[in-house]
């Protein structure tokens, strides 16, 4: 377990944050920017002195205030890859990557080899700083941080400085860290999508404060993730297991709740977990079975919840079995019209071309 809590005034602007995160896995502080991410990843990192703070990583105590404790930064057993990367521009990618199994302690649990072949670093070897892409910088950065054998590792918006393009080449990796290494991490982000794909545990963050926290799944029907993204960017986030796929027409399909779901995702197993976020704007409720439809996707369902929502619409959730539930946004007019009330049993229509998968790694 990661516990943090902290306290900080400076320039006008308070930070007062508590959070507790299982772990292994990754942690996600997302909210707006100058919400008081950085500073808190700071002051875990003890690049920043807290008014008042309590950080604990499983059995030990990095920073408590209260018992004047504060584990010098050298020996946090912390890595930090930040936004720019921040590699030494006279070292070559393996000097870079020396430097950090050189700060390391004796008991390593990755090799250099095993961070080049993880990150796909060997065709990089011999270039300078300067000869390499945004996205292949924060690759480089990652594996320095990994090769201090850190005991947590912290991102700071690694993304943010890199186009589109770049991200997606990186993100790849990222989920290869989590997959496979047993290591606790904090995630900084400001993108949602980043979030969705990486995040284990989202602490939602606003003016300083912690509003929201809890696993992926529980936060993305919360209205304090709405104020963050917008409302055409809530809907639920839901966990199946690759059942079989369709490799003629790039689809996979999981089981979700009682039902099925197709999904546009390639190259996963079947026994594969995979997340998914079905947008409340995209989801169409039905109080018959559907039939004679182009739609894909039918999930029979109870509403559990009708709640009011912007511009005469109302949010609808619909407990789809097996503790997943799903969102949907209709108009006030067509709940009246259908007689919507919790206990009644619909079904939740979800175009397959509306889904997008992120598979996760299951582990034996």
């Amino acid at each position: 377990m990661l516990r943090v809590s902290a306290l900080k005034k400076r320039d006008g602007f308070t930070l007062d944050a508590k959070f507790e995160a299982p772990t292994p896995g990754i942690v996600a502080l997302f909210g707006r920017s100058g919400c008081g991410k950085t500073t808190l990843i700071n002051i875990i990192s003890g690049l920043l002195q807290a008014d008042s703070a309590l950080v604990r990583l499983d059995d030990v105590v990095l920073t408590d205030t209260s018992a004047g404790v504060s584990v010098p930064v050298e020996r946090r057993r912390i890595g930090y890859v930040f936004q720019d990367g921040r590699l030494f521009p006279h070292l070559n990618v393996v000097g870079n990557l020396r430097y950090g199994l050189n700060r390391s302690p004796e008991d390593p649990f990755i090799t250099f080899d095993a961070v080049v072949d993880l990150l796909g670093l060997s065709r990089l070897l011999t270039r300078r700083p300067h000869q390499l892409s945004g996205g292949e910088r924060q690759r480089v950065g990652l594996g320095r941080a990994l090769l201090c054998q850190p005991q947590l590792l912290l991102l700071d918006e690694p993304l943010a400085a890199i186009d589109v393009a770049r991200r997606e080449e990186v993100l790849p990796y990222l989920e290869a860290l989590r997959d496979r290494l047993s290591l606790p991490m904090v995630y900084v982000s400001h993108q949602f999508e980043e979030v969705l794909q990486l995040a284990t545990h989202v602490v939602l963050m606003d003016t300083g404060r912690v509003v929201a926290q809890g696993t992926l799944n529980e936060v993305s029907v919360l209205p304090e993730l709405r104020a963050i993204v917008g409302p055409d960017s809530v809907g639920s986030v839901l966990d199946g297991v690759v059942t079989r796929t369709d490799v003629e027409h790039g689809m996979t399909i999981l089981q979700l709740g009682k039902g099925n779901l197709q999904v546009s995702l390639k190259d996963v197993a079947a026994g594969s977990r995979v997340r998914v976020q079905l947008l409340a704007r995209d989801i169409i409720i039905a109080t018959e079975k559907p039939h004679a439809l182009s739609v894909r996707n039918t999930l029979e369902g109870v509403v559990s919840e009708i709640a009011p929502d912007e511009d005469n619409t109302v949010l609808v959730k619909v407990d789809v079995g097996a503790g997943a539930t799903v969102l949907s946004r209709i108009t006030q007019d067509a709940a009246e019209a259908l007689s919507l009330r919790p206990g009644m049993s619909v079904w939740a229509l979800v175009k397959a071309v509306s889904t997008r998968g992120h598979a996760f790694r299951v582990k034996p």
